[in-house]
């Protein structure tokens, strides 16, 4: 352990690393983020405002489509839940529906892509009418599929 300093000593020492920060320049054109209270809250911020520009800037079209999408997941989530819970005995049936709502899933996420507003550069010679008549044909086949499997 360091002897001690006498008290005259520090005090200077603690003047002089004042002077030296007052002295230094800062950074005028530093971000300013709205005031946290730690972590938690600048993630808080984020996701305020990420839910406030997909609620003014999302058509109600799309934001129907995200919310099948939703629904979709948790019906997977629950049939892979009672899997576990109650059992898997015609393990065919758990397939099939897994797989349907999986297939749906991914069906519907391609028609979101294809119909977005954002994306229209990218799919310039397909109209929101061609793209759900896909989707409804995917559907369809994808649901025959998945009563044969059944049994």
């Amino acid at each position: 352990m360091p002897p001690k300093k006498p008290a005259s000593a520090a005090a200077t020492a603690s003047a002089s690393a004042a002077s030296t920060t007052a002295s230094t320049p800062t950074s005028a054109a530093a971000p300013t983020a709205p005031p946290t209270t730690g972590s938690s809250g600048k993630e808080k911020w984020l996701y305020t405002d990420l839910y406030n520009t997909y609620r003014d800037n999302t058509p109600q079209r799309t934001k129907l489509v995200d919310l099948f999408m939703i629904f979709l997941v948790i019906v997977g989530a629950l049939q892979f839940v009672y899997c576990f819970v109650g059992g898997n005995y015609p393990f065919n049936a758990f397939l099939s529906g897994f797989s349907a709502t999986v297939g749906q899933f991914v069906l519907t996420a391609s028609l979101r892509v294809q119909t977005a507003e954002s994306n229209k550069d990218q799919f310039p010679s397909v109209s929101p009418e061609r793209a759900f008549a896909d989707y409804v044909v995917g559907s369809l086949i994808l649901h025959f599929f998945c009563v044969n499997f059944i049994n």
